[in-house]
């Protein structure tokens, strides 16, 4: 079998959704008739039309094909070359197949979609919801993810900050809110908010959501404890002032009727003399008081010594109040750390490591207390078996303390999960707290510090993952 065969042109471009034309030209070089069909074949085979799909050419004699190439606007369309080819088939000789080739250039575009699951979500401390962005375009896109409301009632932590998305694919952000103010009685309020997807050289892409914060209590049960205090106040004040006294005119009663209150004197015997009275003798000196902690049945009358009393537990308030006393003005911080089988360490101070680098104890508690920075918030970061991607979570509500007062951050209870880390700041606008902490298998991760401009912010250092654990921290302010 002879034939030529020409692509024109062998090179275009086309726009996804869009469609471009190369044609096919053949020129049967034999000396027989003959026939041929045409197929597609390579990427772009299922986005590609033939027409006519076969051919009779005589000798001598050429012909021309239609090839139009449609790729769709979708991720499947990868932006970028693509090879295709047609395998021509002729009747006479089947064997002897020709595959022309070409290439065909689909240029890019990017198409992102965010979705917020829920879009309202309910809580007294924090709300979770999921923000999801997929990624439509034909090429990876790289974003990341911030959260802002009016009035900045609202702290965010979002996990993770950065993604990059491969075409036709989803990113999943977990986002964690919580409110800055705790709204302990009254009704729920509503927090709108909004979480940008940001690209460069593109506008944000921001989407809704809605954050109810409910009261910690009713508002109707405050009224009740206020009535309750103030019945309580007044029946106290009541009993007071109005307090009865009981007196007994028994006595008085039994004198004016001549009767005495004295027991009868006993008659003397008459059987048997009285004695003659005895000797004066000299006076008995009276024996020393026995103390009561001797046995009555002829002890040896000493004291029994008593069991040493156990010294008071050293926590990280005891030393801290103790740094205050000799720096007022200063402010420090002390902690210490409670090792899994082993128990607390001694409190260490103002950047001392509290804890072991290097043993592979696990921790599953802290103990904070801070002077000069009116008190500690924070809330311990432990393993969370349902978590699909490995990471921990926040299991108890955020809890803090004032100053000298003993702050404790996880749990010593036998089977507690050991820490991953664990989120700490002061409750003082122009103070920061800094942290670090010591991750099995890694080493001292790096200080970090809370703003202190933004009045109310928080920490964390440890990390992310469910396999590891911190074995000793560092906090200084």
């Amino acid at each position: 079998m002879s034939l030529w065969t020409s692509l024109d042109p062998a090179s275009a471009t086309v726009d996804p959704g869009g469609s471009t034309t190369v044609r096919l030209r053949l020129r049967n070089t034999g000396d027989v008739v003959d026939e041929y069909h045409f197929e597609a074949v390579g990427a772009l085979a299922p986005w590609t039309v033939v027409e006519p799909r076969s051919l009779r050419l005589y000798p001598g004699t050429t012909g021309t094909v239609r090839l139009d190439v449609s790729p769709p606007r979708t991720p499947d369309a990868a932006a970028g070359p693509h090879p295709y080819a047609v395998r021509i088939t002729p009747t006479e000789h089947p064997e002897a197949a020709t595959v022309p080739e070409g290439v065909v250039t689909v240029t890019p575009f990017e198409e992102v979609r965010a979705e917020l699951v829920p879009p309202v979500v309910k809580g007294r401390f924090r709300g979770r919801p999921r923000l999801a962005v997929d990624n439509l375009g034909n090429v990876k896109v790289t974003a990341s993810v911030n959260g802002s409301d009016n009035g900045d009632q609202l702290s965010y932590d979002l996990r993770p900050g950065n993604v990059q998305i491969e075409p036709g694919r989803a990113a999943f952000i977990e986002t964690t809110l919580r409110p800055r103010r705790i709204t302990w009685f009254g009704s729920s309020e509503q927090r709108p908010f909004t979480l940008a997807v940001r690209r460069s050289g593109v506008t944000p892409l921001d989407v809704e959501g809605t954050y109810v914060q409910r009261a910690f209590a009713p508002r109707w049960l405050a009224a009740c404890l206020g009535v309750l205090t103030a019945l309580a106040i007044t029946f106290v004040m009541l009993w007071i002032a109005y307090k009865p006294q009981v007196l007994t005119a028994a006595t008085e009663q039994l004198q004016q009727a001549g009767v005495s209150t004295l027991p009868p004197e006993p008659k003397p015997t008459q059987e048997a003399p009285k004695a003659p009275p005895a000797a004066s003798a000299p006076p008995v000196a009276a024996e020393p008081r026995q103390e009561s902690g001797t046995g009555g049945g002829g002890g040896s009358g000493q004291k029994e010594s008593e069991p040493p009393k156990k010294a008071p537990e050293r926590t990280a308030a005891t030393a801290v109040r103790e740094l205050a006393a000799k720096d007022p003005d200063g402010r420090h911080i002390c902690y210490r750390v409670y090792v899994k089988d082993k128990g607390w360490t001694e409190p260490a101070c103002d950047d001392a490591p509290a804890g072991t680098p290097g043993s592979g104890a696990q921790l599953t508690a802290v103990n904070v207390s801070a002077a000069g920075t009116n008190g500690t918030t924070g809330g311990a970061y432990v393993p969370d078996p349902a978590s699909t991607k490995g990471e921990g979570h926040y299991p108890d509500p955020w809890t803090n303390a004032a100053d000298g007062v003993d702050h404790y951050l996880g749990s010593t209870d036998d089977g507690a999960p050991y820490l991953m880390g664990f989120s700490i700041s002061v409750n003082r606008g122009k103070d920061a707290v800094c942290q670090s902490s010591y991750v099995h298998d890694d080493t001292w991760l790096g200080l970090a510090c809370d703003d202190p401009n933004s009045g109310f912010a928080f920490t964390y250092v440890g990390t992310h993952d469910n396999k590891l654990w911190i074995e000793a921290v560092r906090l200084k302010v």
